[in-house]
């Protein structure tokens, strides 16, 4: 369980001063009335039976309190702390808490010897001695969890404390048997999925407790799937790394080779720096038993490389019967004496472990279930998406394994505590809400339950691009060191078709013939060379630039839309040149949609089925955010994203981009003023005819549930300040809401249901729930509006915070359900709500608007300095830092006001 899904809502101290009550809006008392009522299964089982009796918990100091897990799982697993501690109900949370139904006072002191439990003699002069305090801290009372279900209660710390020890008691059999990684626990398989790279997946299962409608707990089960090393010999993981074919080619890789720029320096070659992978995985050995490998139960941990091999690492081997000392032996030599074991590749490093010494790495291999735990390239990606997606069939099978892994039903801790939980999935009331029309210009369209469409027909835009295309060119882009990857004449055949399409569908062409010319292979030059051309042509300037791409190289992408979007202002279009061999109509339409967005079209509209709601009853504004993180150790900024509606449809919106620190997730003051006020002022005398909204709706993505207060008191908050600071007196109206994905629960139509799922056993598009696996009192539910494509569709988890309108929760339903069919470029319902699906989209593009040279490439991804360090303790690990960001690189023209980033 994630704590942060049970709020802590008590406030710390008396300086947090709140403009909202603390309390969200709860649930209307009638749920929606729309649609067609549906029965599906959730993957969530009911807790039957929990305990409401008192239990103690304690605080557990091993050592000085900085030793690591594993230290402290050790000595917490000691045979002295198990005599002592013999009453069966104690739980350890691995770190610094424990439970028990025993009241054991005063406080205990003991000192565990690890070395004379294990019968053997301490190394050296360092005892592997540890002193243990266990103190009782608090008495958690566990009647107040009903009390909060049922409404009788608000959310405070002894809740907290009751669901949190739950958590622990669910986790505490599981983690003693299975690999643990957070909320998921492996057990090794006999199907695993080879991902390449010395690295293979295969499923886990998830759970966590969550507090549910109807005054219950819940235990939400998920397929979870796990990367870890293959259990192969160190060599051939190594040889793996290094790209090398056999071990002469890989010694030959791992040799130091001279600094860029200082060739007189020596330092690590890039195969060297790739064995850094291995740090911290376990393995075993298999030298004692002579030439044939038969490899221990113990496990090792590799700490090092050493720069030394069998050959150079000598040492001093005392003769334990004569106590006769031989100097300088090296290693090659002590195993040939030692186990008969003759190293056949000694002029490979050695494997440098914390305290058990050093090994040559071809008497060692990976042991089982090591976690791999680096971001996993193209390849390995693709593979892994096609062994997690699976169907909802499968996806059941898949948890009723981890059912299986769990064992609910034998869990001694479960039975000594008296906790039972259903193992049958829970059923719920669902309803399909009604699917909108879709208005093109001059036709419309019905998708039903479907969930997708099409423009044949062919159907044209609702607007085309109000400026009619006259200054625009083509650029057939490079690969380093060779021509262009696509002939001339393919380019103009397709161009051909294309601008023909795009008339086809309204698009307004006055240039029918531009400039189409081969560019340089470096991206930055190759769009300047095109922007030159196109101004030169007199025809005003550039509206649009479009780049053949020889490949999907991001960074050369990246480099593209820097130059269009922040040295001349001016949108592009990037299409991959194998996709221009073949002409497909159907290729040719989407890209138009996409073209005639950025030119300042509208594809479609939703016609609304719903009276009530009326799009929109009075003049309102639309606002998405999201804001976008690096990858864990990255030195890169988070970047935030704020879109607003620029239309009275919902179709149509704006997008401003900035840096917010480094993983800082609420978006700064500075910049909502500095984003929002612009759009803001657009939007009011474009849009409104110089009125201001009434209503304001604010939709947001990316917080977590423990988050939702520091949305209101912070985000929404500034946005009051602001408007009231422009105009003295005026309050719009806001409605908040959170959207998330990331969260377990599915839902699985009944098979054969022809109203609840489509051919793939799915749920069809519209799909909401409200109760069940729903907040216990607050205003939250799931929808799923999309058609899954592939694997087992999502829903998004929408909550509440703040409606200051009283919107019916028929008019919010479907105001979120029907623009997820407005989404601009797509001719299917998306999964969200289109003003954050854009404001994702945005903030990932602002990767490209940092304002450092492109020759230093990307920054996404932590460099293998930033690695070294961090493994040195010379940095931190990934924390929010309010450390101001360089500002991104500006947009001329305003075309923060334009679809650019679609």
């Amino acid at each position: 369980m994630d704590i942060s899904v049970f709020r802590h809502l008590v406030r710390e101290s008396d300086e947090d001063k709140y403009e909202f009550n603390t309390t969200l809006p709860k649930r209307p008392p009638q749920g929606n009335s729309t649609g067609k009522e549906v029965t599906i299964r959730l993957n969530s089982f009911n807790i039957l039976k929990y305990p409401d009796k008192s239990v103690f918990q304690y605080d557990v100091l091993v050592g000085s309190g900085i030793e690591k897990r594993g230290l402290i799982q050790k000595v917490w697993n000691s045979q002295l702390i198990k005599k002592t501690l013999a009453h069966p109900s104690w739980i350890f949370d691995g770190n610094r808490l424990a439970w028990s139904l025993e009241d054991k006072r005063p406080d205990l002191t003991l000192i565990v010897d690890l070395d004379a439990e294990a019968g053997r003699t301490p190394r050296g002069t360092r005892e592997n001695k540890f002193r243990v305090v266990i103190r009782q801290t608090n008495k958690v009372n566990l009647a107040v969890i009903p009390a909060y279900l049922s409404g009788k209660m608000d959310f405070d710390k002894s809740v907290l404390e009751g669901i949190n020890f739950l958590d622990h008691l669910l986790r505490q059999d599981p983690s003693s048997r299975l690999v643990a990684i957070k909320q998921s626990f492996f057990a090794r398989p006999l199907e695993r999925h080879s991902l390449t790279g010395a690295v293979e997946a295969f499923k886990g299962v998830y759970q966590t407790i969550r507090a549910c409608e109807g005054g219950r707990l819940g235990v939400n089960v998920d397929v979870s799937n796990g990367t870890f090393w293959i259990e192969l010999e160190m060599e051939a993981v190594m040889m793996i790394l290094t790209n090398g074919r056999e071990s002469g080619q890989m010694n030959h890789a791992l040799k130091d080779v001279p600094m860029k720029g200082n060739e007189s320096v020596m330092v690590k070659s890039p195969a060297f720096k790739e064995l850094r992978r291995l740090k911290k995985v376990g393995f075993y050995v298999a030298h004692r038993g002579g030439r044939e490998k038969n490899f221990e139960d113990k496990t090792y941990y590799v700490n090092r490389f050493s720069d030394k091999n069998a050959w150079t690492h000598k040492f001093d081997v005392r003769d334990k019967v004569t106590g006769e000392v031989t100097k300088d032996v090296c290693v090659y030599d002590y195993y040939k004496k030692k186990y008969n074991v003759y190293l056949e590749w000694p002029e490979l490093p050695l494997i440098e472990t914390v305290r058990d010494g050093l090994f040559p790495v071809e008497v060692c291999r990976i042991a089982h279930n090591q976690r791999y735990v680096f971001k996993l390239n193209d390849q390995q990606t693709s593979a892994m998406i096609r062994f997690a997606v699976t169907r909802p069939e499968r996806r059941i099978k898949d948890i009723q394994f981890g059912l299986s892994l769990l064992k609910w039903s034998e869990d001694p801790f479960l039975k000594g505590y008296g906790m039972e939980i259903s193992p049958q999935m829970v059923q719920t009331k669902a309803r399909v809400l009604p699917p909108p029309t879709i208005q093109f210009l001059g036709s419309t369209i019905s998708p039903g339950t479907s969930g997708r469409w099409d423009l044949k027909g062919p159907r044209k835009f609702l607007l085309p691009n109000p400026t009619p295309l006259n200054s625009w060119g083509v650029l057939i882009c490079r690969k380093k060191g060779l021509g262009a990857t696509v002939d001339k004449e393919v380019v103009v055949n397709f161009m051909r078709e294309f601008i023909k399409g795009y008339q086809t569908h309204g698009g307004l062409v006055m240039n029918r013939n531009p400039p189409i010319i081969e560019g340089s292979a470096d991206a930055a030059t190759g769009a300047l060379q095109l922007y030159k051309k196109v101004a030169a042509l007199g025809k005003g300037e550039p509206q649009m630039l479009v780049f053949i791409l020889p490949n999907r190289d991001a960074f050369h992408y990246q480099r593209i839309k820097k130059s269009c979007d922040c040295r001349f202002g001016v949108v592009s279009q990037c299409m991959q040149a194998e996709a221009l061999r073949k002409i497909n109509q159907q290729y040719i339409s989407n890209v138009c949609m996409k073209f005639n967005a950025k030119l300042g079209g509208t594809t479609s509209r939703v016609m609304s089925r719903n009276v009530d709601l009326g799009h929109f009853g009075v003049p309102s504004m639309i606002i998405g955010a999201d804001v976008s993180h690096a990858a864990p150790l990255s030195e890169a900024p988070s970047m935030a994203a704020m879109t607003v509606m620029m239309d009275r449809i919902g179709v149509r919106y704006a997008a401003s981009v900035q840096t917010n620190g480094h993983r800082v997730e609420m978006i700064t003051t500075s910049n909502i003023r500095s984003m929002l006020m612009p759009l803001m002022g657009h939007w009011v005398q474009k849009v409104n005819g110089g009125r201001p909204p009434e209503h304001i709706y604010y939709f947001r993505d990316g917080v977590s549930e423990g988050q939702y207060q520091h949305v209101l008191q912070q985000e929404v908050k500034d946005f009051k300040q602001m408007l009231e600071a422009k105009v003295p007196g005026y309050k719009p109206k806001f409605i908040v809401v959170v959207a998330s994905k990331r969260h377990h629960i599915r839902f699985f139509p009944k098979p054969n249901d022809r109203v609840a799922a489509d051919k793939n056993g799915n749920p069809v598009p519209g799909t909401l729930v409200e109760h069940d696996v729903t907040h216990p009192n607050e205003n939250d539910f799931y929808l799923c509006s999309h058609s899954a494509i592939q694997g087992t569709a999502r829903p998004v988890h929408y909550h509440v915070l703040l409606d200051e309108a009283g919107l019916s929760i028929n008019s919010l339903h479907a105001l979120i359900y029907e623009q997820c069919y407005a989404y601009i470029r797509s001719t299917t319902p998306v999964s969200l709500h289109p003003a954050i699906y854009y404001a994702h989209l945005a903030s990932n593009r602002a990767r490209c608007h940092e304002n450092f040279p492109s020759s230093g490439g990307p920054r996404t991804t932590p460099s293998h300095s930033t690695l070294v360090k961090r493994e040195k303790g010379l940095i931190p690990s990934a924390k929010p830092t309010t450390v101001e960001e360089p500002p991104l690189l500006t947009m001329p023209n305003n075309l923060d006001r334009e679809m650019w980033y679609i």
